[in-house]
Order: structure tokens, then sequence, then C-alpha cells
């Protein structure tokens, strides 16, 4: 009995540890895989320029030094530093955006389909919110200095309740992480969505889907 309990023991040690070698991402082979930016990427991303062809700049991104263009109809603006401009992520599963909001600006409802996200507020107080697979709704006023994480996947917005400008640095954990706004989604695609689906699961009339459409075409 005790050699079957020591076998049974040994079988689901070495189950969990292949599990954990299958499930864990392979280590780098090399110090670093500067993205060829000339190549169209693939799915692990670009392929590794020539080493002695990369210089310190390649790991340095400059692009969220300014603000992002606020002027639109959501008084908010964002800029991405993913692998596609950034080359010094190549590979390692990282990017980086920063948000810019005038007073009542806002980064509507949109999700993350490949990443999840570390949010830090630099400047101003910005509603930051997050909804669940469930339908519950966590969200509250963050300051300067305070951090959110945002699960992978799930629906998340922030909003300026500040009287002055506000600003925010996101991490996100993949070098790709696609953003999908939800309402853009629904009444912006392309072809678009029949007014009937859109009349039944919003519960609004064709002449107010017609109006709400017009704001994304």
């Amino acid at each position: 009995m005790a050699l079957f309990n020591s076998q049974a023991v040994l079988l689901v040690l070495l189950a969990f540890f292949v599990f954990s070698v299958v499930s864990s991402d392979p280590d780098p082979l090399q110090d670093f895989c500067i993205g060829d930016l000339s190549v169209v990427p693939g799915i692990n991303g670009f392929p590794c320029r020539n080493p002695s062809t990369v210089t310190v700049d390649d790991f340095i991104y400059s692009g969220i030094v300014n603000s992002s263009n606020t002027t639109n109809i959501n008084r908010s603006g964002a800029i991405f530093g993913t692998a596609l401009r950034f080359p010094g992520l190549n590979t390692l599963g990282l990017s980086i955006a920063r948000l810019d909001f005038l007073p009542g600006g806002i980064i509507p409802p949109h999700t993350h389909p490949r990443a999840s996200e570390m949010v830090y507020v630099e400047e101003g107080s910005v509603y930051a919110a997050i909804v669940t697979a469930d339908n519950r709704l966590f969200a509250r006023v963050m300051n300067r200095g305070e951090v959110m994480v945002i699960p992978r996947g799930l629906i998340h917005w922030q909003m300026n309740v500040g009287r002055t400008n506000a600003k925010i640095i996101a991490t996100l954990n993949s070098q790709f992480p696609g953003i999908q706004f939800i309402g853009s989604s629904f009444f912006g695609s392309r072809p678009q969505i029949p007014n009937e689906v859109l009349e039944k699961t919003f519960f609004l009339d064709e002449n107010t889907i017609n109006h709400v459409r017009s704001n994304f075409m």
C-alpha cells in the first residue's frame, strides 16, 4: 500500500511538472529580438533583426512624450506603443499606452482581447470602471498616483471627472493587445449589423438606431 501511495504521488508530481512546462512561456534563447518592421509580422511577432544593427534607440520609445489628439467627440486620445511602433518590444509580450483627457473626456467602453492591463493615473481624477462577465460593475474615481488592474477581455472605460486635463499611462501584457470598442462594434461595423438585430438587442426603434449609427460613420 505504501508503495502504491508513493507511485501515485510521483505520478501526480510528474503530471504537474509536465503541465507547468507546457503551459508556461518558453525561455528566451537570446538576449533580445529587435523586430524587423520592414516585414509583415507573424503570429509571434516580427523576425529578429541582425543584432549587429541594433542600437540603444531600439530599446527606447519616445512616442508617448507628447499628448495625444483630444479634438474629437470623446474629448480624449490615445497613443499606443506596441511592437508595431516600438521594435524593442518584439517577443517580450508587453506594450504601453498614453491616454489623455480633456475635462469630461472619455475612453469609451472597450476590451483588449489579448491582454490584461494596468492603468496608472499620472494627472487628474478619472472615473474608471470594469464590468465582469456576470455583469458586475467595479468602479470608482481614481486620483493621481493610483493604479488599477484590468483583467484580460473585460469591458472597461475611463472618464475624466475633474476640472483639469487628465493623463493615464497604461501597460499591457501583449505586444499586440488589440482593442475593440463596444459602441462602434455594434453601430459602426462594416457591413452594418441589421437594424432588426439592434432593435431586439437594445430595445431601440429604427430612427434611434439610425441616429446613433450616424455618429460612427
